[in-house]
């Protein structure tokens, strides 16, 4: 018994899986015509993979196949060769991704402290950080954001799936000194000096 399935639907699985890089409704559009309904056939796709070795999985406006996060480590021969990521660009990339697009300059007032060339250099080596075009301001800076390589690497949807701040509190990710920080006012400059003013409510 041969069961028959929609045309359009094998179209759009057929340009997923030939494709290199994650694709995007309009680049698939390209690929199998404008008559196909592109968002009810990914739908149809997510469905029919659920829970199979191989997923359809969505990262920003991207769609692409990959292996079922709980099979992975089937395809593991070889250990991983990490590079861990430096203080400062696990910071920069923090702040990037919460307050894109931003600035060095932008980036350097939030961390309080300059950043050298070669840490933006290392984040969009690895793909997670690109140029997003120029300040409409003097001197018209560059500014950056995260990549959907970024979004894949940690699994995130969108970047409305990163943590909030009760999230990252839980994890015991945030520095008690940093939450202290947090919880006081910047008064005015007095006398050249600035008053620190604890919020005690």
């Amino acid at each position: 018994m041969t069961v028959e399935h929609d045309p359009d639907v094998r179209a759009v699985e057929a340009a997923l899986f030939a494709a290199e890089q994650p694709m995007t409704a309009e680049n698939i559009r390209n690929y199998v015509g404008d008559s196909v309904d592109v968002a009810a056939a990914l739908t149809q796709l997510c469905a029919q993979y659920e829970g199979r070795g191989i997923e359809l999985v969505r990262r920003g406006n991207s769609w692409h196949f990959q292996t079922a996060a709980d099979m992975a480590h089937l395809l593991r021969r070889e250990r991983e060769d990490t590079r861990k990521l430096s203080r400062a660009a696990v910071e920069t990339l923090a702040i990037i991704a919460y307050h894109e697009p931003v600035s060095r300059a932008e980036i350097e007032a939030i961390r309080g402290v300059q950043i050298s060339k070669g840490t933006l250099d290392v984040l969009m080596e690895t793909g997670w950080v690109r140029p997003a075009g120029r300040r409409e301001v003097p001197g018209r800076p560059l500014i950056y954001a995260t990549t959907s390589g970024f979004l894949t690497h940690f699994g995130l949807t969108s970047r409305k799936d990163l943590p909030g701040i009760d999230d990252l509190k839980a994890a015991g990710l945030l520095d008690p000194i940093d939450m202290a920080l947090g919880d006081m006012q910047f008064g005015e400059e007095s006398d050249g000096e600035l008053e620190i003013v604890e919020d005690n409510d």
